[in-house]
């Protein structure tokens, strides 16, 4: 199987693989008392300019919701895009956990500015309304677009001077990072956001996050959070030796560097074909377009993909840090004999890639 459905959807680094058979020997403490997560929280914070805490967690929903946890009480408003993985990906974790309302924003581009929150910054101190407390950023977007450092600095300075904390979902921030030519600490710490997912599963780790605490006032709270979220693993060697691996020689930019790549190969061959219109700017390893639907849904039965908007017919396609200049080139030319077809491609060298039209998560 061959997807461009996710890059969730992706193997393990061999380096990874091989940091977890070594961590694999004997015994060691439990819950991250153990040389394994003491090193790799050491290598986290070498990334940043600011003082921060590093601590290991599952997965990229458990992360969200801990740290919307650290900086909310069950009457403050959570302010994130309408497109937002913890709106619309999460089964509502994060509102249950935090008892808080989720107020969606409308975007064109999947990016909150403080034009688009200022309408929201109202009835602080009245009993009778939810107050405004945190603002949920995604780096890069669900659209595959990509906050700049300066955007960024506003909206944490707009936040701070109303009293909001910054979260963000750095799920693939390792493809913005690489996009713009800039470290991590460049695009999220350096910036004032208070806390920050630093993402690794969809970028080759087998399945580990890092919860970056910036903000020295959250930090107390943050190992209560994790464990209340059920993310303290008993056997934290095998989450956070990951990250060591991850962050040794840059091995998390050389996987970015290479899924945005093929994205941009991708691009380049799909936007000559007039019959497909691409629909937010390809800025990472994110391509959203759409072509004719019945040619969409043809192509289904030989690539596993999610419609990302029913309504219009628009497509996601995510390149990954194993895919392959053959992968893609493969992906290409079944398009364009889909698009030059009336009919199936039936006699054509193709065979189903993966046959399943799944409603499983986008993420």
């Amino acid at each position: 199987m061959r997807s461009f459905a996710s890059d969730n959807n992706s193997s393990v680094h061999p380096r990874i693989m091989e940091a977890l058979m070594k961590a694999n020997n004997g015994h060691a403490l439990g819950y991250g008392d153990d040389p394994w997560t003491e090193e790799a929280a050491h290598k986290v914070k070498e990334q940043f300019s600011r003082p921060c805490e590093a601590l290991f967690v599952f997965n990229g929903t458990g992360s969200n919701t801990m740290a919307l946890q650290m900086m909310t009480r069950p009457y403050h408003i959570i302010f994130c895009a309408d497109t937002a993985h913890i709106a619309v990906d999460e089964c509502g974790a994060p509102s249950k956990a935090t008892g808080c309302f989720m107020r969606t924003i409308p975007t064109p581009d999947g990016k909150l500015t403080p034009e688009l929150l200022k309408p929201f910054m109202v009835n602080f101190g009245i009993e009778h309304h939810s107050q405004p407390g945190a603002i949920y950023l995604s780096q890069c977007s669900e659209l595959g677009t990509i906050y700049k450092p300066e955007e960024i600095c506003t909206l944490t300075e707009f936040a701070h001077r109303h009293g909001l904390f910054v979260h963000m979902d750095g799920a693939r921030i390792s493809n913005a990072a690489a996009a713009l030519g800039m470290s991590l600490d460049d695009i999220s710490g350096a910036c004032g956001v208070d806390t920050l997912t630093l993402g690794g599963t969809k970028n080759g780790l087998m399945g580990a996050e890092c919860v970056v605490i910036f903000n020295q006032d959250l930090i107390k709270e943050a190992r209560y959070a994790r464990k209340q979220s059920c993310q303290l693993a008993s056997k934290m060697r095998y989450i956070s030796c990951q990250f060591t691996a991850f962050l040794e020689d840059n091995l998390w930019l050389t996987c970015a560097q290479h899924a945005n790549a093929m994205a941009q190969r991708l691009y380049k061959k799909l936007s000559t074909m007039p019959d497909i219109k691409f629909t937010q700017t390809v800025e990472s390893n994110q391509l959203f377009f759409i072509m004719p639907r019945e040619k969409e849904d043809k192509l289904q039965e030989y690539y596993h993909f999610y419609f990302w908007n029913e309504t219009i017919g628009e497509m996601r396609l995510v390149t990954s840090f194993d895919t392959t200049e053959e992968d893609v080139d493969k992906l290409i030319a079944c398009i364009k004999t889909l698009l030059s077809s009336p009919g199936s491609l039936s006699g054509q060298a193709f065979r189903p890639a993966c046959s399943i039209s799944s409603p499983y998560s986008k993420a």
